[in-house]
């Protein structure tokens, strides 16, 4: 994985880089047709949360059976220092599905055209008739990591991160899964909402074996309309002496078109305990009357192995988006960076458009 070659080298270079992508302190907002709204923080753990069930929370009032459709089209191109500047094009996403609904009964199915592993979420959800209790059976995500589960549209940066990379893609922790997940949500109660689950192990492609189950919890709570607590943990292989373990706190805040989040995660790893921190600012501010807002972020992660292995990543992102209803997005960003495997940090340059129905 090449954490070892990672170096704290490069750090002088730090300060400069956030002057240059320096700006006032903004948070995560989504724009819509009437005008840009802040996102509420994490609410729907099993999804994408833009595009299925999970914005589809009005649907719940309508009487007689639900059916939509819906995707997204992410197109990026790159600049990157590592590679001497080379442009690359990609489609990270494109994303197609179908949501379903009846009085008590859900259902999502959704495929990525982009991705090798095509099917991203096939899961069933059944609720009480005042939805405080529901049960999940399917393929989705484990209720772990506040950055993970927020939609990818409804993110201000491009991308998750080194953190939810270095934890989900390396060492399997969270992300999508085959499981089966309960939740109950208590409106009273600081609008409290408990979400646990077992879900399948990870698969050792070497020996075609898949490694016993997982298991997630997560636990948020809004004391006020702006502000959402949260904390989630992790652990893998946990009928068969747990072999990884992460425990994360989260919380978000929403004031107007400003969104500040934040999230510590800490844990141990088979190359020993680490750490890390996360931070995201966005500020949507509209533009006119016909639903256009420019949206300016910034946003910073690190991450500390203190192991046998010591090392430490780092990454900081700045950038502007421009929004247009809940259907188009711009998002220009630069990203100062020192990933696993990275003998040095280097500067990176991406502008992505993206579009939804």
């Amino acid at each position: 994985m090449g954490e070892g070659r990672w170096v704290e080298k490069g750090r002088r270079g730090l300060l400069a880089t956030v002057l240059l992508l320096g700006m006032p302190v903004w948070a995560e907002a989504e724009a819509t047709v009437d005008a840009p709204k802040p996102q509420g923080g994490v609410e729907e753990p099993l999804s994408e949360g833009g595009e299925g069930l999970a914005a589809d929370e009005a649907d719940e009032k309508k009487a007689g059976p639900q059916v939509r459709a819906f995707g997204r089209v992410f197109a990026r191109v790159s600049a990157d220092e590592r590679e001497e500047y080379a442009r690359a094009l990609s489609i990270p996403s494109a994303r197609v599905g179908v949501a379903a609904s009846l009085s008590h009964l859900e259902a999502e199915v959704s495929a990525d055209l982009s991705s090798k592993k095509i099917l991203k979420d096939a899961f069933v959800r059944i609720a009480d008739g005042k939805k405080r209790l529901r049960l999940y059976g399917g393929q989705f995500k484990a209720p772990f990591l506040a950055r993970e589960l927020e939609s990818s549209w409804a993110l201000p940066v491009m991308r998750r991160g080194l953190v939810a990379d270095y934890l989900e893609d390396t060492h399997q922790v969270g992300g999508r899964r085959l499981g089966l997940m309960g939740e109950v949500s208590l409106k009273e109660a600081w609008k409290l909402k408990v979400s646990g689950g077992v879900f399948q192990g990870a698969k050792d492609e070497e020996l075609d074996k898949r490694a016993s189950e997982d298991a997630a919890l997560r636990v948020s709570v809004r004391p006020f309309k702006a502000l959402t607590l949260g904390a989630s943990g992790y652990l893998t292989e946990v009928f068969a002496g747990t072999r990884n373990v992460a425990l994360a706190t989260d919380a978000t805040l929403n004031l107007g078109g400003l969104a500040l989040s934040g999230e510590y995660v800490q844990g141990k790893l088979p190359t020993g305990p680490f750490s890390a921190q996360l931070g995201l600012a966005s500020y949507t501010l509209p533009v006119g009357s016909e639903g256009w807002a420019v949206q300016p972020v910034v946003g910073g992660e690190m991450l500390q192995l203190r192991g046998p292995l010591k090392a430490r990543g780092y990454a900081f992102v700045g950038g502007l988006n421009v929004l247009y209803s809940e259907h188009f997005k711009a998002m220009f960003q630069a990203e100062h960076a020192l990933r696993a495997g990275d003998e040095a940090p280097g500067l990176e340059y991406s502008l992505q458009l993206a579009t939804r129905f």
